[in-house]
């Protein structure tokens, strides 16, 4: 076929059905493209109430994931593989619904370590909101513009 005028057609995204079955023939078939969601989701709490048997649920994960290889008390188990540091990590955070940010992932050196970081509750209010829902000295007031 030669080279000629486009069809005003294929300009504006509707193609002829000779035009659709020349191309299913010659196995090029222009992909629709998708809207992205207009739809936004809602902020994502941080808050965490850490669950009361917290000890035992990662006392099983470590002695899962390490195995027979795991020497001594569950907690002193290091995380110095990456491959084991992640598959814990990964696992409570589905899990549990709280993960390690990244700004903390070096901090995770033992499980000790992630025992007390999945022991620390997390409020999900700014100190902002915090000063306002205080009782506050009779002089002092919290504002909203």
């Amino acid at each position: 076929m030669l080279p000629g005028p486009t069809p005003r057609r294929a300009l504006w995204g509707g193609l002829s059905k000779k035009e659709e079955k020349e191309a299913e023939d010659d196995g090029v078939m222009p992909q629709e493209k998708k809207e992205p969601g207009l739809i936004c989701p809602p902020p994502r709490s941080r808050k965490y109430v850490p669950p009361e048997d917290i000890h035992s649920i990662l006392e099983a994960r470590v002695k899962e994931i390490w195995g027979p290889s795991l020497a001594g008390s569950w907690q002193q188990a290091s995380l110095k593989d990456n491959k084991l540091k992640y598959r814990l990590l990964a696992q409570l955070a589905a899990e549990l619904g709280h993960a390690v940010p990244n700004s903390q992932l070096h901090l995770m050196c033992s499980a000790q370590d992630v025992l007390t970081f999945y022991s620390t509750p997390v409020k999900d209010v700014s100190k902002f909101d915090e000063l306002r829902a205080a009782e506050l000295p009779p002089n002092l007031k919290i504002w909203e513009h």
